[in-house]
């Protein structure tokens, strides 16, 4: 039973997609929790098919086509234009993984990633995402909440915050090994622990029902749908929880113009644009993409305000 309700963006928001992509059932057999399948299961893949139901928050919307959502990110270990994740990750393997959760917890965990793929858990939730650079898509990801996996591992009294470190594979994302981007990696982020916790917060391993392609994260990855997309950090490593802020990679490289929290809010621009609308990606008109108004918290602030109730949100960006 959902805690709150779900919000579903209006029928105009939608970007249309080229493709039909049918909704995923419950499988029946799968154990409960996060239990595997049956013993004797091989671990999932990369590119199969996912055993996912709708989770609470789904809804039946259109995504953005898979083409766009595939071919049009930023993953700077793969390079800095949009298409380079797609052209340069052929050679990066993605399984077998495993994801680490330490730090102040009473039960650290070691997560295989390709057994996680099969657990009951994996919903399908269908989410806005916002760039902070001004451009958004619907996406349908796959994956288990965060705070399935924190509970878990019993988090200490201590923790007030959850620091993410991507993996560190030059030899396999040309984007480290050239680094003209500047940034110094492993790419880390973090949350405070109760937007961590929140039931939005995703971990996806999957799009479309499939795993994730390696342009898109593989193996694991974070979705918080009321921040800019730069707080998704993609091919998690591992997670750790911590009593002070952690750094994060883009408030590190450039902290004028990026902050820890990175809330989509229309009312505050970046430096350099207007955050008060954004390009819809993948929509067709005679004039091009359309544009639409910027929604506070990308639209989930009935889930999330309360959050954030007692926080100036233009000095806290």
């Amino acid at each position: 039973m959902a805690l709150f309700r779900y919000p579903q963006p209006r029928p105009s928001e939608i970007t249309p997609k080229d493709l039909y992509f049918s909704r995923r059932k419950v499988i029946a057999g799968l154990s409960a929790g996060l239990g595997v399948a049956a013993l004797g299961t091989d671990p999932a893949q990369a590119g199969e098919k996912l055993h996912t139901h709708p989770g609470p928050y789904s809804a039946t919307l259109e995504p953005t086509s898979r083409s766009d959502v595939t071919g049009y990110n930023n993953f700077y270990e793969f390079g800095m234009d949009k298409s380079d994740p797609a052209a340069s990750s052929g050679d990066f393997k993605p399984l077998p993984w495993t994801l680490e959760i330490g730090g102040l917890v009473r039960n650290p965990q070691r997560l295989d990633v390709g057994q996680l793929l099969q657990s009951s858990d994996m919903e399908e939730r269908i989410y806005r995402m916002r760039c902070v650079e001004a451009w958004s898509m619907v996406i349908p990801w796959d994956g288990i909440p965060l705070a399935t996996l924190l509970k878990a591992a019993d988090p200490d009294p201590k923790a007030k915050f959850v620091a993410f470190e991507s993996v560190e594979r030059p030899s396999e994302m040309p984007g480290q090994r050239n680094n003209i981007s500047g940034i110094e990696w492993p790419y880390v982020e973090g949350l405070r622990l109760d937007e961590a916790m929140n039931p939005l917060t995703l971990l996806a391993m999957g799009i479309y029902g499939e795993t994730l392609p390696n342009q898109n994260g593989a193996p694991v990855r974070l979705v918080v749908p009321w921040k800019y997309g730069f707080k998704g950090i993609k091919s998690i490593q591992r997670i750790r929880l911590v009593e002070e802020m952690p750094p994060t990679t883009w408030n590190r490289l450039a902290p004028s113009e990026y902050g820890f929290y990175a809330n989509v809010n229309p009312e505050v621009d970046h430096p350099r644009w207007s955050q008060a609308s954004e390009r819809v990606i993948g929509s067709r008109s005679l004039f091009g993409e359309k544009r639409q108004p910027t929604l506070m918290f990308n639209g989930y602030g009935e889930q999330v305000a309360d959050l954030y109730k007692r926080m100036d949100l233009h000095a806290s960006y």
